[in-house]
């Protein structure tokens, strides 16, 4: 019997560059829009602008119509799905990854039980559907709604069953770029024309999960989706992966037609929105985020736009103006959270020149460097 040997080792460098190449974001990409949405698994979404931001960061010549446009024809949709925050999702996925995380979704319900006391959780779902399809409706008119049938229930608590139990979407203008909307749901179905699909088994979700985020363990495929109990899909795939430890000798699979760059790859600087796709799909986040920056990226439930220098976390950046009629300039501030030598500053200058001639009406531009302070503060 051969003796077995032990998996390769990637260094959170290789690692780096197989996940920016996954990622879109070691060189742009001409795939369009859409397709680009469905690999990355969705954007997250919380905010309304980062998604627009995020396909910036990885698409050739992308503009916000291009997105927006999507929306419009309902091809995309704000959904609450993965770690149960906003995400914008191709159609197709938007009604296949809910039910996936579903199960997670009436975990979520647990810690409102004390709101919900005598409320029939079905009855519920059943009332909330015919409201929200009736027309699309605000949190606070399903709330009010709901709150007639049961009154002596917390009425936040109402509203956030009838999320969780339905696959509710945000219908445009919300979510459209240079529009505003306040938030209005109906369900996916009804705005998509189409059922849900029957939850799925997870293991094509694993498959498409290394494709955008590998390699990757178990517990960083966990995190990413906010689900559990995972290791049986990965265990059923393992014939057909590949495996590697990481530098702490965690387990890690990949695809084994996947690229993984040399780690030397050379990274531009990309400007990243807060909550960007790179930072929250895996559970150690160093391939990305260096140790001594953990953190400083964001301050409690706050989070900064992140600007990646070498492919790492190396400064946060704000935008001030962003267009002005008058003709003064889009204003960006970057804050270092180390050293940057002048050649990755004209990088980076130039790299915001760019994200701003596509991300705003203002002709001119003041890119600015300053002193990292927290923008919190």
């Amino acid at each position: 019997m051969a003796a077995k040997t032990n998996p390769p080792v990637l260094s959170s460098r290789a690692l780096n560059r197989a996940t920016l190449e996954r990622q879109l974001l070691l060189r742009r990409s001409a795939l369009p829009a859409k397709e680009a949405v469905g690999h990355l698994l969705g954007l997250q979404a919380q905010n309304t602008k980062p998604p627009y931001y995020q396909l910036h960061a990885r698409l050739d010549g992308f503009r916000p119509a291009d997105l927006s446009t999507l929306m419009e024809s309902r091809e995309v949709v704000r959904i609450v799905t993965l770690r149960s925050t906003i995400h914008t999702h191709t159609a197709d996925d938007a009604l296949t990854l809910r039910p996936l995380v579903q199960a997670a979704r009436e975990r979520e319900l647990r810690q409102f039980r004390s709101g919900l006391v005598g409320v029939d959780l079905d009855r519920l779902t059943e009332i909330s559907r015919e409201l929200v399809e009736e027309r699309p409706r605000t949190m606070k008119e399903l709330r009010d709604s709901l709150l007639g049938h049961w009154p002596d229930a917390d009425p936040q608590s109402l509203a956030i069953a009838a999320r969780c139990r339905l696959p509710l979407v945000q219908v445009t203008p919300r979510g459209l770029w240079g529009r505003s909307g306040q938030v209005a749901l109906t369900t996916a179905e009804h705005w998509l024309g189409r059922p849900s699909e029957p939850a799925p088994a997870p293991d094509e979700t694993v498959l498409r999960y290394l494709a955008a985020f590998g390699p990757a363990s178990v517990q960083d495929m966990q995190t990413w989706a906010g689900l559990t109990r995972l290791r049986e899909a990965f265990e059923r795939l393992r014939p057909g992966l590949l495996t590697f430890r990481d530098e702490n000798g965690v387990e890690l699979f990949d695809l084994p037609e996947a690229p993984r760059p040399d780690p030397d790859t050379p990274a531009p600087p990309r400007f990243l929105p807060e909550f960007d796709n790179v930072l929250l799909g895996h559970a150690d986040r160093s391939r990305v985020i260096p140790p001594a920056y953990k953190g400083r990226n964001g301050k409690g439930n706050q989070a900064y736009g992140t600007l990646l220098v070498d492919g790492f976390l190396a400064a946060i950046w704000r935008t001030e103006k962003t267009a002005d009629p008058a003709g003064d300039p889009a204003t960006i501030t970057v804050q270092p959270l180390g050293t940057l030598g002048r050649a990755q500053r004209e990088d980076i200058t130039r790299e915001a020149a760019l994200m701003l001639s596509a991300m705003t009406e203002a002709s001119t531009y003041d890119i600015r460097f300053d002193t990292f302070v927290d923008f919190g503060d």
